[in-house]
């Protein structure tokens, strides 16, 4: 996410800090790159025009803090322009008032209205709420059985619509459903196009006026840049969307879309949708998303992951075993499988501070997903004695365990090396006073450095 304008601002930075004090010509220089960098992310020009004046006015002629060189004080100047670029706060939806909550999803074809209507129901429920998912997408062919698929993977029920219904008959029926069956969040997912059209506008204008509609939020393709702010222009001025969902960010590199929109729109960044998977939709956070882009890493969001997927008793039960030194290749696996369900490798480093400047090393380690996969399946085609006691692997058990997980022994002997490595480390920790007693401990004066 946003890595390529991440690279081109560090680059622009640099070049500040050489220098001993903030003035007009180097901050101008650093500026010319920031520029360069933010149109080549596809943001929008007169945003950038907007946004460049903003800095350079608060940059020039400011006294250095003492607790910062001038290329941090234009980082910080920069940061604090990008959340207020951003959005300023995070904006939930709006869950009080009339109930039962109306959210209509809109957007064009392809954008991932229908996971996102999935995805969102998900989260509500995680929150508590009794959400509804309604299908009124009668054109797109399977798009109603779609939405019933994710909706019993999601364990939340769907609204019966067929392709013979009305889409405004279907959102009338399915809020007079929902008041019945005192469901308190209904989800609409509407019909998308190839591109916009009267047609199309005029249909979810008739929903509009025959429901009352708590939330219209636009779903758009982050990956598009300045085409997703144009269409998410129009479907405002015709529609008053109330904010804005970007999907496959995961892959955005550049972030046009997400700098620009906020202030061409008016309306705040609600979501993104970072994956696939029913649990890959987060609530969007403008400080968090300009720590990253600055290559600031994003704690908060990763401690936020990991809570959401660690399993509390599994947590205690392995800090016992840490102490204890029971740590198995069976608690290894599933580490993994912890690990994994807070995203990819490269998402959970992207969250780290520091780690942009990591991957610009030539010699940097890659995060590699097909190693973990390997990992798993080698530990998988262990018994579960193998796993318990990794003692008893010998020669002819190393070649089954390869045969078995479609590696080879050397492989094989990598992955017991490492775990090894990691229950030495973990002894000499304990050994040091650090893991002790459950508790954490300073070590001795003379380990301190």
């Amino acid at each position: 996410m946003f890595e390529n304008l991440t690279d081109r601002l560090e680059s622009a930075f640099k070049k500040l800090r050489g220098h001993g004090r903030l003035t007009e010509e180097n901050i101008q220089e650093a500026m010319g790159e920031v520029r360069r960098a933010l149109l080549e992310a596809d943001v929008n020009f007169g945003v950038v025009k907007e946004f460049i004046a903003t800095v350079t006015e608060k940059a020039v002629g400011r006294e250095v803090l003492t607790s910062l060189s001038p290329g941090q004080q234009v980082v910080k100047i920069v940061h604090d322009e990008l959340v207020e670029l951003l959005g300023s706060t995070a904006q939930p939806i709006q869950l009080d008032g009339q109930q039962p909550v109306t959210i209509m999803l809109a957007g064009l074809q392809g954008s991932g209205k229908t996971t996102t209507a999935a995805k969102l129901a998900r989260q509500l429920k995680a929150k508590g709420r009794k959400p509804y998912l309604v299908p009124a997408d009668v054109y797109r062919p399977a798009a109603i059985e779609q939405l019933h698929v994710l909706g019993e993977q999601v364990g939340v029920p769907v609204f019966d619509s067929t392709t013979e219904q009305k889409p405004v008959d279907i959102a009338r029926q399915a809020l007079a459903e929902a008041r019945n069956s005192e469901y308190d969040t209904v989800i609409l997912d509407t019909a998308g196009r190839l591109h916009v059209d009267d047609a199309l506008m005029e249909e979810l204008q008739q929903i509009s006026r025959a429901v009352a509609l708590t939330e219209v939020l636009f779903v758009a393709d982050a990956m598009t840049g300045q085409d997703a702010v144009t269409v998410a222009d129009r479907f405002n001025a015709d529609l008053e969307i109330t904010g804005v969902v970007l999907t496959k960010m995961e892959g955005d590199a550049r972030g046009g879309a997400a700098l620009s929109v906020k202030k061409v729109t008016g309306k705040p960044i609600k979501f993104v949708g970072i994956g696939e998977s029913v649990d890959a939709l987060e609530v969007f956070h403008p400080d968090r998303a300009a720590s990253r882009i600055l290559g600031m890493g994003d704690v908060l969001s990763l401690i936020e992951k990991a809570e959401s997927v660690v399993d509390k008793k599994k947590a205690d039960k392995l800090a016992k075993k840490l102490q204890k030194n029971t740590f198995s290749l069976e608690d290894f696996l599933d580490q993994i499988q912890q690990i994994k369900k807070m995203g990819s490798l490269e998402q959970i480093m992207g969250m780290i501070p520091g780690m942009n400047k990591l991957k610009q090393l030539k010699d940097a380690p890659k995060p590699d997903e097909k190693e973990l996969a390997k990992t798993e399946a080698i530990i998988r085609s262990m018994t579960l004695k193998e796993r318990r006691n990794h003692r008893i692997i010998d020669a002819s058990r190393r070649q089954r365990i390869a045969k078995g997980s479609g590696t080879s022994v050397s492989e094989v002997n990598r992955v017991l090396k490492s775990y090894t490595m990691m229950l030495k480390m973990m002894k000499n920790l304990k050994g040091k006073g650090v893991m002790r007693g459950g508790k954490r401990r300073k070590l001795p004066k003379g380990l301190v450095r």
